[in-house]
């Protein structure tokens, strides 16, 4: 059987498609990570009540990593820190004000981590 054609012998090649459609993601659409190693990275770490109802964020940004290396290292800061958190746009945040403990974490890891803003 033609390797274009499915099970029932039709043609599934596609003709036309519309941009950002389909199951695959397109290698034109997706923008290639160049993951630093730790020491070349400028993170700023610092805390932001804005926009969050007065609630404390630690914000950790600077970050040039891939997906996958940044979800895991959020994933060991709330662990270590103990609070809960998400990463949102390269960013990671943390719940509630930890910004001394981030830095010493961060440091420890070998990222040149700075306290930024008040």
């Amino acid at each position: 059987m033609d390797a274009s054609k499915n099970k029932s012998g039709r043609d599934n090649r596609i003709a036309y498609q519309e941009f950002g459609t389909g199951s695959q993601p397109n290698a034109a659409t997706e923008r290639p990570v160049t993951e630093l190693p730790p020491s070349q990275q400028k993170i700023r770490v610092q805390a932001s009540r804005k926009g969050r109802k007065g609630k404390t964020v630690t914000e950790i940004t600077g970050f040039q990593l891939k997906p996958e290396t940044l979800s895991d290292l959020a994933k060991q800061l709330k662990s270590q820190c103990g609070t809960g958190g998400t990463v949102k746009d390269n960013t990671i945040e943390m719940q509630g004000d930890c910004k001394q403990k981030v830095v010493e974490i961060l440091t420890g890891l070998g990222y040149p981590a700075k306290i930024s803003g008040g």
